[in-house]
């Protein structure tokens, strides 16, 4: 099933929120609610009472979640609240808040405050003494480290890299010094460029890519950066990537050996 597909009768039963065994939500909580990646099978029965039980769900993009709510079947009252209008929406959330309501909040797609908007309204209800909840469930960067093979005890999470070369540079390059695997997400229009900025950083390192995540086309590469280039050269790749840097032998974290 991918996200263009309705959920179908059995999911919705459950998603019944007068079942006695589910707490009610808290009222003046602000949950952070992550929804799927691309397959709809990855709603969590908790996100699905959650988003029809709030008062209101403030939403990265309106459209996308109201079409998301509408697979589901139920409507809510939706606020736009994205990276261009969080400071001015912070204000007005956090009073709505403190009256009471129960506001979820969601993103395109994945867990809210991982490289996508949900961090500066969670850490602006905390200071106002406002109860901040996660809903946890999908996240593509957990997804693509827990089945891209390579170590999983140590890792370290960049986010997006800076556009500009010399920033850029500077936060690889500190990346790379991290113990443990690095991960990242990238845009396809500059996954060629850093490809090849990690043949000249990480020329021996074992690298995943992982694109389409859950989806119908979901795709991995696996490989030196030598590698990857030669295997993503003539291909026109669409979609977001999730970069896994494997570690270096001197960057391997050290084993306790009690």
């Amino acid at each position: 099933m991918n996200a263009d597909q309705p959920m179908n009768n059995e999911e919705n039963a459950l998603s019944n929120s007068t079942a006695p065994d589910f707490p009610p939500l808290q009222k003046g909580t602000l949950y952070l609610v992550a929804t799927p990646i691309g397959n709809m099978e990855d709603i969590t029965l908790r996100a699905i009472r959650t988003l029809k039980d709030c008062d209101v769900i403030a939403a990265e993009d309106t459209r996308r979640t109201g079409l998301l709510l509408q697979r589901l079947g139920f409507r809510k009252p939706l606020l736009s609240y994205h990276t261009f209008n969080e400071a001015r929406r912070e204000n007005g959330l956090i009073q709505r808040l403190k009256e009471g309501k129960i506001i979820a909040l969601v993103t395109d797609a994945g867990s809210p405050g991982i490289s996508d908007p949900g961090q500066r309204i969670a850490s602006a209800a905390i200071e106002a003494g406002l109860r901040v909840e996660s809903v946890p469930g999908p996240c593509a960067f957990i997804a693509a480290l827990s089945a891209s093979g390579l170590p999983t005890d140590h890792f370290y999470f960049l986010g997006f890299l800076p556009h500009k070369s010399g920033q850029r540079n500077k936060s690889l390059t500190s990346a790379l010094a991290c113990p443990g695997v690095v991960v990242l997400y990238e845009s396809p229009y500059r996954i060629d460029k850093l490809l090849h900025e990690l043949q000249t950083l990480a020329p021996e390192r074992n690298i995943v890519l992982a694109r389409e995540l859950t989806k119908k086309f979901e795709e991995w590469f696996r490989g030196t950066p030598a590698e990857l280039i030669e295997k993503t050269s003539k291909r026109s790749l669409k979609g977001e990537f999730v970069v896994l840097i494997g570690p270096s032998d001197s960057n391997l974290p050290a084993i306790d050996s009690d």
